[in-house]
């Protein structure tokens, strides 16, 4: 049941980082806030999915410094994408409502960060599914 709840994760976190792409490179119609906003929920996903591998509990929580604290508990190598994150975290909620906004050169930076975050968790995956699996 657990690897099928992951799989989850990591096909929801994909989705929304190919909807991220697909914002960013299309240039007649643009929408900086949404890509954002994907970029923000992809970098989530793979952090939530990573937690269920370790079989960690979250609560409901869009918060990616509290995911990042969580998953600090499995190795200090997640510390290296903090800023990455720190900067994902603000496109989680204001950005959707009136009185904030994003613009492309945002965007840009928001997808670069996301990149970073599911690169490091693909190059993590076996390894945590590895031990996952060995130990427990």
């Amino acid at each position: 049941m657990k690897n099928r709840v992951v799989e989850e994760w990591i096909k929801k976190a994909n989705n929304d980082f190919m909807v991220a792409q697909t914002l960013i490179n299309t240039r007649k119609i643009y929408a900086a806030e949404s890509a954002c906003f994907h970029c923000q929920q992809a970098a989530e996903k793979y952090l939530k999915a990573f937690l269920v591998i370790q079989g960690r509990y979250f609560s409901k929580t869009h918060d990616l410094t509290e995911l990042l604290d969580l998953a600090l508990a499995y190795g200090s190598r997640w510390k290296t994408l903090a800023p990455a994150l720190t900067l994902l975290n603000r496109y989680s909620v204001d950005t959707r409502y009136p009185g904030a906004s994003a613009d492309r050169k945002e965007a840009k930076a928001a997808f670069h960060a996301a990149g970073r975050v599911r690169n490091y968790f693909l190059k993590l995956l076996p390894e945590a599914t590895h031990k996952r699996t060995k130990n427990g």
